[in-house]
């Protein structure tokens, strides 16, 4: 039997230790998808770990046959929305380091200055350009391209056939582009 699925069932069954495995395995993912959301790395750390929380408290509820993560990504999903929400809408500025964006800032020896900044500004343009689009376009272009969720994932996770899932990234990724060619 798959070790996860042993794990969530001993979960299930009150052996408390065995979630370690699960905390493992996915506390980097969901500190990075959290980092999406919050833009910060201290509250990215606490909602991630809140999640795991949140998760376990319920996990008796949880369905063998689903895929963990895509159930435990609603749970942190949700909490990251209302930490968002509480926030109310700050704007986030994704030039300042790569604690604020989660992005490495990787300078290659090869590259001169002009290049350097040309890819920060372009970086920053693009992130800049995430946060004016609506929050399902947002969600959809973060799952697929940052969290790379498969278009099965996306669709258990948004709750929605894959067809949609195909269609609503095709537009969510024409009204990225229209936003970057207005701010160019």
């Amino acid at each position: 039997m798959d070790p996860e699925k042993q794990a969530i069932m001993d979960c299930q069954g009150g052996k408390s230790e065995s979630y370690q495995l699960i905390v493992d395995k996915y506390k980097v993912r969901a500190y990075h998808a959290a980092l999406l959301y919050t833009g910060n790395s201290d509250d990215a750390l606490d909602l991630s770990q809140e999640a795991f929380c949140r998760a376990y408290q319920a996990i008796k509820s949880f369905d063998l046959g689903k895929n963990f993560y895509t159930w435990f990504y609603q749970i942190l999903k949700n909490l990251c929305i209302n930490y968002y929400r509480r926030k109310k809408k700050r704007i986030i500025s994704f030039s300042e380091s790569e604690e604020t964006t989660g992005v490495p800032v990787e300078i290659p020896i090869s590259e001169t200055p002009e290049e350097i900044f040309e890819k920060s500004e372009m970086r920053d343009l693009l992130w800049n350009a995430i946060m004016k689009l609506k929050e399902n376009d947002r969600e959809i272009l973060l799952l697929k391209e940052f969290q790379e969720f498969s278009y099965k994932e996306i669709a258990e996770t948004m709750k929605i056939p894959m067809g949609s899932v195909m269609s609503r990234l095709f537009y969510a990724r024409q009204r990225l582009s229209k936003i970057m060619e207005n701010m160019l």
